[in-house]
């Protein structure tokens, strides 16, 4: 038997409900907020995710699946979604339409790291990008757009926490200082901090190794170092996150894994599964789009980890199985063509539907639709067929009503319909 491969695995049907339900709702409440949906490709040429992400991030050093294209070019299964968005931002002119454009995304990211409990090797976003504005309001709406999606999705133990990652303006003396500090305690990091000190000290900001952790325990700040328009732009965020009533934590110590966010950044988590988890993740790359070879034009988004978010709504929570909402049951050989036809017209007028084609006897197809858990059973024999009246049964109730069959599928489709209104 073949199986899956390591890192990897199958989404089931009953899966999905929840699945559906998240993206569901992400589509319909993010183009309430003016969103539009996109979707790039998985592949992308690897250079895209070196420029953009930096090449000595762990993601680029180790953990891309690449392989050889045509003309020697290198190719990667995205590891990240805003390096592709902006990529199609910049190559399709959309920034010639309007400089301000708001875009989602929801699809699967690859990352070749080591599997894990809730950490996968192919994993799946739902991404926010906003192009155009380097307004603080900004930053706050986006951030309020999705606390409010959690919320709609009944997530508790919400925690927003805030830094400022600074500007080229401010940022290089924050980096010297950082730099000499780290190097007093060289010989407590890991091996990888250890080569990343010398190209790009913030990098060990966001080591997860204990002893590289503790050794920034005394490191400086980069709130420190804030520029006066930095400071002001992150005094424009936290009045704006005020006004709406969205609390958050300040954390100097937060840091993105990724190198093109400057000024704010973000996460939102969640102790819903017992200890702090994030949930989501973003912040303003406003130099990103020209250093791919755009204009010169501020962003801002973020990244909502929807396996994660999945584990957080079903802990402790039964989610049942997909039911349809009739069960044809046809009786004798001769019924089967037409139950057929009723079959496929219901599905078609939007009622969910299932079928037994295989001549069984009545108990046994009955048996079947309540293996299913259908509300309904229509059953059609030769005598429904004679007297031009199929047998509509509400399978909770036991209660039986007649359905003319010249207009089968009008009528029960709009029986259904008004099922809330009052059961059969």
């Amino acid at each position: 038997m073949i199986r899956l491969v390591r890192g990897f695995r199958d989404i089931l049907p009953k899966d999905m409900t929840i699945w559906r339900e998240i993206e569901r709702t992400a589509k319909k409440h993010f183009e309430t907020f003016g969103f539009f949906e996109i979707r790039p490709p998985v592949v992308e040429q690897s250079e895209l995710f070196s420029r953009s992400i930096g090449d000595m991030t762990d993601i680029v050093e180790k953990e891309m699946f690449s392989f050889p294209g045509s003309k020697g070019k290198m190719l990667s299964l995205r590891p990240e979604a805003t390096a592709s968005v902006v990529r199609a931002y910049i190559q399709h002119h959309l920034y010639a339409q309007d400089p301000v454009q708001k875009l989602y995304t929801i699809g699967p990211m690859f990352r070749r790291e080591r599997p894990q409990q809730g950490r996968f090797r192919q994993f799946y976003q739902i991404n926010a990008e906003w192009f155009g504005s380097a307004s603080p309001f900004t930053d706050a709406q986006l951030i309020v757009m999705a606390w409010s999606f959690f919320e709609k999705l009944s997530v508790s133990g919400l925690a927003l926490h805030l830094n400022s990652l600074g500007c080229p303006a401010c940022r290089p003396a924050f980096r010297d200082a950082l730099f000499a500090a780290i190097s007093k305690k060289k010989d407590e990091l890991c091996e990888d901090c250890k080569r990343r000190l010398e190209k790009n000290p913030l990098r060990v900001l966001d080591c997860k190794v204990p002893g590289c952790r503790r050794a920034m325990e005394t490191a400086p700040l980069m709130t420190d170092f804030l520029c006066d328009d930095c400071k002001a732009h992150f005094s424009g965020l936290t009045a704006a996150l005020d006004k709406m009533s969205i609390p958050y934590e300040i954390d100097p110590r937060l840091v993105r894994g990724l190198d093109y966010y400057t000024r704010t950044a973000f996460e939102i988590q969640t102790d819903a599964l017992g200890a702090q988890n994030a949930v989501a993740g973003g912040g303003r790359y406003d130099g990103l789009v020209k250093s791919l070879g755009g204009p010169e034009i501020p962003a801002v988004g973020f990244a909502i980890g929807v396996d994660r978010l999945v584990e957080v709504i079903t802990a402790g929570r039964e989610i049942p199985e997909p039911e349809p909402e009739l069960f044809v049951a046809a009786i004798g050989e001769t019924v089967l063509q037409q139950a057929f036809a009723w079959a496929c017209g219901l599905s078609m007028a939007g009622v969910i539907t299932e079928a037994d084609f295989s001549g069984r006897r009545l108990k046994a197809q009955l048996r079947r639709a309540g293996k299913l858990g259908a509300k309904y059973v229509l059953i059609v024999g030769e005598d429904e067929i004679a007297a031009k009246q199929a047998l509509l049964r509400n399978m909770k109730t036991k209660n039986q009503v007649q359905v003319p069959i010249d207009t089968l599928v009008e009528s029960v489709a709009g029986i259904l319909r008004h099922e809330k209104q009052g059961a059969i």
